[in-house]
């Protein structure tokens, strides 16, 4: 079985556990921001377990089901309550096998969240980054034979993050009266925290936070044709004269601190798509 037909049997699975629900803004949470379900109106909890073809996440604070509710006002989402990482050994294919699922089910808008290491000098742990570009150090999910049915062999990178729903989160969070920055987010393996060096050099290359996540995301929602806005909040930060030691629990303890606002932000943004 091709993966074409795995992501067919797959979405079939899903629309007979929903009642094919088809909703259209795709979300990904990542770590610990999980609390952002809260904000949805539950309707059905996938377990990926149970999911033909979906690998099982393994990371503290990634719940590891596919869940579809609506918003206050009535917008279908699908939001994965913990997503899949290139270092926890699954193949790139497998990494990227969800969005091609959302896709499959009519998902047009993906967004996407991550905690991520900062290394601009004017960023504060617990700030929220609205991405407005990446820089990729992973291996590229596209590499390989180029499926048709997909979308095209070189596929432009130009406006990962979509200028019009960038614009409209930065409105909107203007809005609300959240201050949030921006920037370009760098996509590394893992799962080692960055050297004091390492994040000099991102800082160097054009870098403000960096992380383990998001970009084979994005990569594969713009071959697909989706629109993304991706957001990372800052927990930690790194490559400044001092050396600083971080774990993944500070990691989760600052994204903790920084949901409340997040949960606001980003249910206000959906609504208002």
């Amino acid at each position: 079985m091709d993966r074409f037909e795995k992501i067919q049997q797959t979405a079939g699975y899903l629309r007979q556990q929903t009642g094919d629900y088809q909703p259209r803004i795709g979300i990904v949470l990542g770590s610990g921001l999980g609390g952002l379900v809260d904000e949805l109106n539950i309707e059905k909890a996938v377990p990926y377990k149970d999911i033909p073809h979906f690998p099982v996440s393994t990371v503290a604070g990634h719940k590891g089901q596919l869940l579809f509710g609506r918003t206050a006002n009535g917008k279908k989402v699908v939001a994965m309550q913990g997503r899949f990482h290139f270092y926890e050994g699954y193949p790139m294919s497998e990494v990227t096998f969800p969005v091609f699922v959302m896709k499959a089910l009519g998902v047009e808008t993906l967004l996407v969240s991550n905690a991520a290491g900062g290394m601009n000098p004017d960023f504060r742990v617990g700030d929220i980054m609205f991405i407005n570009d990446h820089i990729n150090l992973l291996p590229n999910p596209l590499l390989g034979p180029n499926d048709e049915r997909f979308g095209e062999r070189f596929p432009s990178m130009h406006n990962a993050y979509d200028k019009e729903l960038l614009r409209h989160g930065l409105q909107t969070a203007a809005r609300l009266g959240i201050d949030v920055k921006q920037g370009v987010y760098v996509g590394t393996t893992g799962p080692t925290f960055e050297t004091p060096a390492e994040y000099r050099y991102m800082r160097v290359i054009g870098g403000d936070a960096v992380g383990m996540s998001t970009v084979p995301e994005t990569i594969i929602a713009n071959y697909l044709g989706m629109k993304v806005m991706g957001l990372s909040v800052i927990s930690d930060i790194g490559g400044g004269e001092q050396a600083v030691e971080v774990s993944h629990e500070e990691v989760l303890a600052a994204v903790e601190k920084a949901v409340p606002v997040l949960v606001r932000l980003v249910k206000e943004i959906v609504e208002s798509l």
